[in-house]
């Protein structure tokens, strides 16, 4: 697979290329992004809104972002301008930024890794190539870009709290809480209303919106209501779901969404209605009555060729050959820190641990870090590039209260920290507990087959 890469940086000693055609019109830069700045907003052919911003201290290398969801509506500028004010950091520190909101709404990691693409060669031709260009994937972008480093060679890779499971075992844990939560709660969908598989997420033609979902939630579990004004089988049934599922209770109605809502996009409007998910074999514990659970929660098995496709799409091989740096906070509620032992047990077994380094923050949030980390992770990765030389997360963590000093957001790495299994976090399928999910080798089988993966 790597003999096939295609080569998108420029020689670390390169000038910057001359552009090949004009820039477009100027737009307004959002708050954070630093005086002096040039914006452009637009829309390119394929109907991908796109945002770029060049400081006037230019370094003449890029950060191309991409970014998580997946969002499941239509792409629109507001996406774009959002991600460049909260990653301002790196315009901050020198980059050029250019970031994309996808051509499409809904689940596709293949389609991501193209349009972003698309996004650096227009950037070449409109403002020349880079010294470097450093991509850099955050949540679901996380999985993308580490995709994207499988297919095109950029200088470096940094990763922020990744989804780095990939798509066939990744959410897993949200499979579980779809399956558990019907079974404590049974109004998703009520024994009055038209039954559908669980793997569905949502049956095709359902009106319900997130807000109706957040209602039967509150009236199964009382979580928005405080613990003294639950009833005692809502204190029961959030403890259940909390304790089998392992999931925090301040995401748990995020979570309930995607198993909800992106599940239905990824069965009915990226599979045609196959399963991509199983929980066969599975056995749930932690639960007040265990037994009683595994008796009564809904068994499904993945189709084959839905789950091919769906890992075909999204999972991580571990081929890499440039310097890939990942940051991760140690109690991401979203995107758990064990994605973080997923990925790195794929990389070492394709043999390519040299370009691997990990960093752990102690840190409570998915979606945003400290800006004195992006900008310290950032420096610290492009210090690879240039020399050759990995850097230990001790000397990455030393580096942070020099850039703290200019953001003063604060420096929480813990540069002795390692996450455990990801099979310590989710309940592992039946043959399902080595990495990675998808080799090379059968990425490429599968690439054979016609129509193979998620368009």
């Amino acid at each position: 697979m790597l003999a096939s890469m295609i080569v998108v940086g420029a020689l670390l000693v390169s000038p910057v290329v001359a552009a090949t055609g004009s820039s477009p019109p100027t737009a307004p830069c959002p708050d954070r992004v630093p005086a002096g700045t040039r914006c452009f907003n637009g829309q390119d052919a394929n109907g991908a809104f796109y945002s770029v911003a060049i400081p006037a201290n230019w370094n003449g290398s890029l950060v191309l972002h991409a970014h998580g969801g997946p969002d499941l509506g239509p792409p629109g500028q507001a996406r774009t301008v959002d991600d460049l004010n909260r990653w301002a950091a790196m315009v901050r520190e020198g980059y050029a930024w250019a970031g994309s909101s996808y051509p499409r709404g809904g689940y596709g990691t293949q389609m991501a890794v193209r349009d972003t693409e698309a996004l650096r060669r227009w950037f070449v031709s409109m403002f020349g190539q880079p010294r470097l260009t450093i991509l850099h994937g955050q949540s679901w972008g996380g999985n993308v870009a580490a995709k994207a480093a499988e297919s095109f060679r950029y200088d470096g890779v940094l990763l922020t709290n990744g989804v780095l499971g990939g798509g066939s075992r990744g959410y897993n844990a949200r499979v579980d809480l779809r399956v558990i939560y019907q079974y404590y709660c049974r109004n998703h969908p009520r024994p009055d209303e038209p039954q559908y598989p669980l793997w569905m997420g949502l049956r095709a033609g359902s009106t319900m919106t997130s807000g109706g979902l957040r209602a039967r939630l509150q009236e199964c579990t009382g979580i928005e209501s405080p613990a003294a004004e639950r009833t005692p089988l809502q204190q029961r049934n959030l403890a259940d779901l909390l304790a089998v599922t392992r999931l925090p209770e301040r995401t748990l109605a995020s979570h309930l969404s995607f198993a909800t809502f992106t599940f239905r996009d990824i069965v009915h409007q990226r599979l045609g209605g196959r399963n991509p998910f199983s929980n066969q074999g599975v056995w749930y514990r932690g639960s007040h009555d265990d037994v009683a659970l595994n008796l009564g929660a809904k068994r499904f098995g993945a189709d084959p060729t839905a789950k091919r496709d769906l890992s075909y799409d999204s999972d991580l091989t571990g081929e890499i050959s440039v310097p890939v740096l990942t940051m991760h906070a140690i109690d991401d509620p979203t995107a758990v820190v064990e994605h973080e032992s997923a990925y790195r047990s794929s990389v070492a077994v394709a043999g390519n641990a040299r370009w691997l380094q990990q960093v752990f923050t102690n840190e409570h949030e998915h979606s945003a870090l400290s800006d004195a980390e992006y900008a310290t992770a950032l420096d610290a990765l492009v210090t690879w590039v240039r020399n050759g030389r990995k850097p230990s997360a001790q000397s990455i963590a030393k580096r942070c209260p020099s850039a703290d000093a200019t953001y003063g957001t604060g420096c929480f790495f813990n540069p002795s920290y390692t996450p455990a299994r990801y099979e310590s976090r989710t309940f592992a399928r039946p043959g399902e507990r080595r990495w990675p999910a998808m080799t090379a080798r059968q990425a490429q089988a599968w690439s054979k087959i016609p129509g193979v993966g998620i368009p």
